[in-house]
């Protein structure tokens, strides 16, 4: 094999952005090719593809907690990374390392010979690839971008969830749920568990389901659960569990989640059987930082990567069920590319002070922009030359018993974990009395 093209990590992402004409191509050929040069062989492994609107990172995390739990050994592909690329990529919990992703983009540079493929599909590969290397019993793959054609719909799945369809990336997906249910229905595979989380999914989903003869699992349908208290239950026609621990990622719709998650795993119990102890110690344990993740103090943070009206309405449930004593303020920053106004009016009537910012880059959307938006919808903003300056405006402007939410892209929530705001030497917040 050739001398490596790049020795660090940073080097070789940097390259992969502008090696292919595209940022985003959708398509299964360039990186069928690859695959194809790198494992001739298919894996023996069983694989799980997550794909939907919302909700599929939360989905990993549950499946990927209870499979551990159960003594399995995971791997678990994700996007976009919050902190780290190397979040991405995960084996047993732990995230992939400079030195392996080095290795292996080498591997995959080496072995596409004249194919260009997009960073995305750069980062599939090398899921795929060190998930092999590594011996994974279980690979939970989640979608990037639709489903029928993104990368990692070049997999075989064993089982297939859709979480959600709302309206996102509808210039490539369709202008409808309809059409973009129909790409998500892509990942479903002809006799395999199909499973939908969505109690009013789109026609053409169900349809494509149907068509290729998958085995098609609705929830409402086929799968129930209801809260009790501070437990809840979930039952099939085969199966029925009671007083289970609510998931340990935040806000009532993960209940949701963890139910399609239980559907999953039960559609596949013939080939990996899962234990109830081992469904409620995972269900206790899954973890996701960035989703209504909430950091308590006289002033409360709320993190939440919310970056479309779907997931902006429940976050706005969320905030709901969790009423403050003080005011909401919200910080904002949202991609070019996502329904402004569809988030802004999700979280009407439940922010007191807005304060846009700008994300950088090709993608990114000025908070003038923003501000200019929120002022139409009649909000109360307050701009901000940057998330940092955002977080101390807001910071200082609030009180004993005000939360802050800070909301929208990965890029926004990602320099608030960094920074940790809440511990910075701001001032003190003042009583309202002052």
């Amino acid at each position: 094999m050739p001398a490596p093209r790049f020795a660090t990590l940073d080097d070789w992402l940097r390259w992969q952005e502008t090696l292919h004409p595209r940022t985003i191509e959708l398509g299964l050929e360039r990186v069928r090719t690859a695959l194809r040069r790198l494992q001739p062989k298919p894996s023996s492994h069983l694989a799980i593809t997550v794909g939907g609107t919302n909700g599929k990172g939360s989905c990993v995390a549950l499946l990927e907690a209870i499979l551990r739990a159960a003594g399995y050994r995971v791997g678990a592909y994700t996007s976009p990374h919050l902190l780290r690329y190397n979040e991405r990529i995960r084996v047993d919990g732990a995230a992939a390392s400079d030195d392996a992703l080095c290795r292996i983009f080498a591997r995959i540079d080496a072995a596409r010979g004249d194919v260009s493929l997009t960073y995305f599909e750069f980062g599939t590969l090398a899921a795929l690839e060190l998930f092999r290397e590594a011996g994974v019993e279980v690979a939970l793959l989640e979608v990037g971008l639709g489903g029928r054609l993104d990368a990692v719909n070049v997999v075989e799945a064993d089982a297939a969830l859709v979480v959600s369809v709302g309206l996102d990336h509808t210039d490539w997906l369709g202008p409808d749920r309809d059409s973009i249910g129909y790409e998500k229905a892509g990942i479903y595979r002809a006799g395999r568990p199909a499973i939908c989380a969505d109690f009013d999914p789109p026609r053409r989903l169900v349809e494509h389901a149907r068509d290729i003869g998958a085995t098609y699992l609705q929830a409402g349908r086929d799968y129930g659960f209801a809260r009790t208290g501070q437990t809840w239950r979930w039952w099939s026609d085969a199966l029925c569990f009671d007083d289970l621990p609510l998931p340990g990622l935040a806000g009532s719709h993960q209940t949701g989640n963890a139910a399609a998650v239980l559907m999953t795993l039960a559609s596949l119990r013939g080939r990996l059987p899962v234990s109830a102890a081992a469904l409620r110690t995972g269900l206790a344990q899954a973890d996701l930082p960035g989703r209504f993740q909430s950091i308590s103090g006289p002033v409360e943070w709320i993190l939440d990567v919310a970056h479309n009206p779907h997931g902006a309405a429940v976050l706005a449930a969320n905030l709901r069920e969790r009423p403050c004593a003080g005011q909401t303020r919200a910080i904002l920053g949202l991609l070019a590319d996502k329904d402004a106004p569809g988030v802004i009016g999700a979280l009407t009537g439940l922010i007191d002070a807005w304060h846009p910012v700008t994300l950088a880059g090709p993608r990114g959307r000025s908070g003038d922009e923003l501000a200019r938006l929120l002022r139409i919808a009649g909000a109360r903003t307050t701009a901000a030359a940057d998330i940092a300056a955002a977080c101390r405006i807001a910071r200082t402007a609030a009180r004993p018993g005000d939360r802050i939410v800070v909301l929208g892209s990965f890029q926004t929530v990602a320099p608030v974990l960094v920074d940790q705001p809440w511990l910075s030497d701001f001032p003190p917040p003042q009583s309202r009395e002052a």
